[in-house]
């Protein structure tokens, strides 16, 4: 589950072929709290069973087929001054020679796809925050002017994003800047913040039904926030634009955290069950769109093999207490689709301009 936001969405009909993300949420165990004895109950454990059983494969089959790529050489993360206003141009660059690098790593080793990517990251103008090019690779990168910025979008995204899919994840970061440049008024400047900071599950894997990654990830973004936070000071206007199991990573960062807006789009669940449970002082807003498969996964909780498979109800239930807003007609990778509602909504959330939104 990711941003198209685009890195780990896979595209429309995509779960119908058995690869989409498949989450858990709610409360109970298999059957969702239905009342047994119902058609509804029924239909729940049935749905229930199918699903542990794709995750029983998915934990064999995925394992097995990850392990068949050798590892990609790169050199450690380059050494970088304290963040500042001061200190940014010169953490782009080094971060641009660190991927320059490692894509000549990449290309020495045979691996022509990750060499590209790396080297497009290298490339003059683009600012990375953060680069490292082990392993799946991790990636932050700033689109506009970060140092005077007055709102800022940092982009989470969900499963099966890396750097050898980092383009599409980009992409949707450059339609979302440019719609906040479109929707921006006069004096007002804007940076979204493409966050690839940790190791994102499989689409289809028994990790994608768990908090787990998430809990790992979450100390990552909190240090991107603190982060900023020293960079631009207290009074820009910071939203967290989460996708999918990204969802996951934002509720597992949220409680405390110095930011304005959390969005969660093509969301499974948070890992909480209410915006209370967050523990967020951010208004808390939530989307799907109308052809966005998440919305027939099954919300369930089960014990499999000892670990917990579920991530808490739905964002889209009132019941939740997130601000839902309207998402259009889209899929799991339309949410930053330019010319899409649910892009035009996204930008008045972080611009402050959305209905019962404004700071």
């Amino acid at each position: 589950m990711s941003a198209d936001v685009s890195a780990d969405m896979p595209a429309d009909g995509d779960a119908a072929r058995g690869d989409g993300e498949g989450k858990g949420e709610g409360g109970g165990a298999c059957g969702g709290g239905a009342p047994p004895g119902t058609a509804s109950g029924h239909r729940a454990r049935r749905l229930c069973r199918a699903f542990l059983a794709v995750l029983v494969a998915a934990a064999v089959v995925v394992p097995l087929s990850g392990a068949a790529r050798p590892r990609i050489p790169a050199p450690p993360p380059a050494a970088l001054a304290p963040l500042t206003r001061s200190t940014l141009e010169a953490a782009y660059a080094a971060n641009r020679a660190n991927a320059a690098l490692a894509s000549r790593m990449a290309a020495a080793h045979g691996d022509t796809h990750r060499a590209s990517a790396d080297a497009s990251l290298a490339a003059p103008g683009r600012h990375l925050l953060a680069f490292d090019g082990r392993g799946q690779g991790r990636a932050t990168e700033v689109l506009g002017d970060l140092a005077h910025a007055d709102r800022v979008a940092v982009l989470v995204p969900g499963s099966d994003t890396s750097l050898d899919t980092y383009g599409r994840f980009r992409q949707g970061a450059l339609s979302l800047s440019r719609e906040l440049s479109r929707q921006a008024p006069a004096m007002t400047r804007t940076a979204v913040v493409a966050w690839l900071g940790y190791e994102t599950p499989g689409t289809v894997s028994s990790t994608v039904l768990t908090t787990g990654r998430a809990e790992q990830a979450a100390p990552g973004l909190r240090r991107l926030i603190h982060g900023l936070r020293d960079v631009l000071g207290r009074a820009p206007h910071i939203t967290l634009v989460c996708h999918s199991y990204g969802s996951v990573v934002c509720g597992r960062a949220a409680a405390g955290l110095d930011v304005d807006d959390i969005a969660l789009i093509g969301s499974p669940g948070t890992g909480a069950d209410s915006v209370a449970e967050l523990r967020t002082p951010a208004r808390v807003w939530a989307a799907r769109g109308a052809g966005d498969w998440v919305a027939h996964v099954p919300h369930v909780r089960a014990d499999l093999l000892g670990t917990t498979l579920g991530l808490g109800a739905d964002p889209m239930d009132p019941a939740f207490g997130a601000r839902v807003f309207d998402a259009g007609r889209g899929g799991h990778s339309a949410y930053l689709t330019p010319g899409s509602p649910s892009l035009a909504h996204l930008g008045r959330i972080v611009l402050g301009t959305a209905e019962g939104g404004a700071r």
